[in-house]
């Protein structure tokens, strides 16, 4: 029984730390790093026949020089839209529209913001190790609950914490690596 137990929790736990960690990758992707990056606009909605639509489902994106994307909708109808929701985002980003696609130039950073957005980043990293924390403490809880039932032995209840630690651990190394890929491409002129 205690077995069972323990390998649900874990396996629990090791699914949750998981996306976590992917979860902190993906927001490090939003952030602009100078470089073009479908990621960027990807996730924008667009109001498109009548709904809020992802520029992904309405578009092809592309990366046809290191500080340029290019943005082809596949129905022109949707062309405007798609500028708008650029403008109205948080890019800072200022579209140009040649009666097809939609261009994106992005302009080197400053070193000034290069800094601000390697804060940003840091915190989202350290964002993503509570909640990672707060996944271990949520199953120390179960397994302390199960122990106190009678389910498991004191030292099954040891090994069990034991495994949980270095489960999170190696996710919270995971998302430091994470980071630091991310802050050298920030600060790469």
């Amino acid at each position: 029984m205690s077995d069972e137990l323990i390998e649900l929790v874990m396996d629990d736990s090791k699914d949750r730390m998981s996306k976590a960690v992917a979860h902190a990758r993906n927001e490090f992707s939003g952030v602009r790093s100078g470089r073009a990056a479908p990621q960027l606009v990807e996730r924008l909605t667009v109001e498109a026949y009548g709904v809020d639509m992802r520029m992904l489902e309405l578009a092809s994106i592309s990366v046809p020089e290191a500080r340029q994307l290019l943005i082809a909708p596949h129905d022109p109808v949707n062309l405007e839209a798609i500028e708008r929701s650029i403008r109205n985002s948080d890019l800072g980003l200022s579209p140009t529209n040649d009666g097809r696609t939609v261009r994106l130039n992005f302009p080197p950073l400053t070193e000034e913001r290069r800094r601000d957005l390697v804060r940003v980043v840091k915190q989202m990293a350290e964002d993503g190790k509570i909640s990672i924390r707060n996944i271990r403490r949520e199953a120390r809880k179960d397994l302390e609950a199960a122990e106190k039932d009678g389910d498991m032995s004191s030292d099954d209840l040891k090994r069990a914490e034991d495994q949980l630690d270095k489960m999170t651990q190696l996710s919270e190394a995971e998302i430091e690596e994470a980071f630091q890929q991310k802050e050298e491409e920030l600060l790469e002129v």
